[in-house]
């Protein structure tokens, strides 16, 4: 359950990152509103994981989801570039959220 929790987690982050670009530096009122709502959900849900998952691996792989999510975001909502070197660089963020599920 605490894994499932955590996902959410991750998405939120996602979803308050890329909130916080719409925002514009909090000057959009509503953008801002989601943004801030979000954040709260996704430290909430993150705090409830926390509570049977270690420190470490819940926050890396929360922070992993929300930095993999963004950048993917970056990529087919803004059209940040998509280069190769960058795509590895999520292969290897993505291996280390596998790897930290896995030996956890």
């Amino acid at each position: 359950m605490s894994w499932g929790i955590l996902i959410f987690a991750g998405l939120f982050e996602v979803a308050w990152a890329t909130g916080l670009k719409y925002s514009h530096g909090f000057t959009r009122l509503y953008p801002s509103i989601f943004t801030l709502v979000t954040m709260f959900i996704s430290f909430g849900l993150l705090s409830i994981a926390m509570r049977s998952l270690p420190l470490g691996t819940a926050y890396a792989v929360w922070t992993g989801i929300g930095s993999v999510g963004a950048v993917l975001m970056g990529i087919f909502i803004f059209h940040d570039p998509a280069t190769a070197p960058r795509i590895a660089c999520l292969a290897m963020i993505i291996i280390g959220i596998i790897g930290l599920k896995v030996i956890t």
